[in-house]
């Protein structure tokens, strides 16, 4: 685009317009009875969190739902790997998004040491069985890697720092990972290499510039579902009826809010 203004613009435009298809989308998934799972794993700072706002901004919550899991708890530890998720998977006509997923065991729990070596062999092997019995359910995964830059993501935690409305969003492990930059390049093209499978593929999205991100993921993420438009009867407004006479309680024995502006 010619100047920022201009790319706004287009970004708004196509924005607006992808978030009506994601609608439609979900309609046709609730329709069908469909079941959508959706991974999004990357680099801290790599803008999924912005991403799957969007996706999610205008959709029906009841069906669609984000999963984000807290580390696990000490009986958690002592589970089955998979099993912590499993009860998050989507039933029919739901949409599962992971905000992270069971690939923390490839990433922060390898790198950060959370994990023994044996755990983290056994989670390569057995994680393509895992989303291959997923898929065989009858569920469509979808995984997307966001990738950024080391510099962009510097300049982000920078503004994290800065901003007192993003201050939660810097953890400790975000600050160890600055530190750790080549463990985490080496941990996840070591994960690509075993579960960017053919039936189960990732999909990398660019993701140094935000808004390119998001229009390029979601964009992306239609065009993986088949959906077709659900058609509604028209809806129409019914006229008010309007009691004649209402004996109603007095506004002064309510408690109202004050008004500031």
């Amino acid at each position: 685009m010619s100047n920022k203004k201009d790319f706004d613009e287009k970004y708004e435009e196509m924005l607006s317009e992808l978030q009506i298809e994601l609608v439609q989308m979900q309609e046709w998934v609730i329709d069908s009875g469909k079941k959508i799972a959706i991974i999004f794993e990357g680099r801290d700072a790599a803008g999924k969190g912005g991403t799957i706002k969007r996706i999610t901004e205008h959709l029906n919550p009841r069906y669609c739902k984000v999963v984000a899991l807290a580390a696990p708890t000490e009986k958690e530890k002592t589970q089955w790997y998979f099993q912590r998720y499993v009860p998050y998977l989507p039933a029919g006509g739901e949409i599962v998004i992971f905000d992270r997923s069971w690939y923390n065991r490839s990433g922060v729990e390898r790198v950060m040491g959370f994990c023994t070596e044996k755990e983290y062999i056994n989670f390569l092997q057995t994680c393509p069985e895992f989303e291959r019995m997923i898929i065989s359910s009858g569920i469509q995964l979808i995984k997307y890697w966001f990738s950024v830059s080391s510099k962009e993501q510097m300049k982000r935690f920078k503004g994290r720092v800065e901003d007192p409305t993003k201050g939660w969003k810097l953890s400790p492990m975000d600050l160890e990972s600055v530190k750790r930059w080549d463990d985490y390049s080496q941990a996840k093209d070591n994960m690509f290499e075993h579960t960017d499978t053919q039936f189960s593929p990732w999909y990398v999205v660019e993701s140094d510039n935000k808004k390119k991100a998001r229009i390029n993921c979601i964009s992306h993420l239609l065009s993986q579902i088949q959906f077709e438009e659900v058609e509604h009867p028209e809806v129409i407004l019914p006229e008010r009826v309007q009691e004649k006479s209402t004996d109603r309680p007095s506004r002064s024995i309510y408690n109202y809010v004050p008004e500031i502006l």
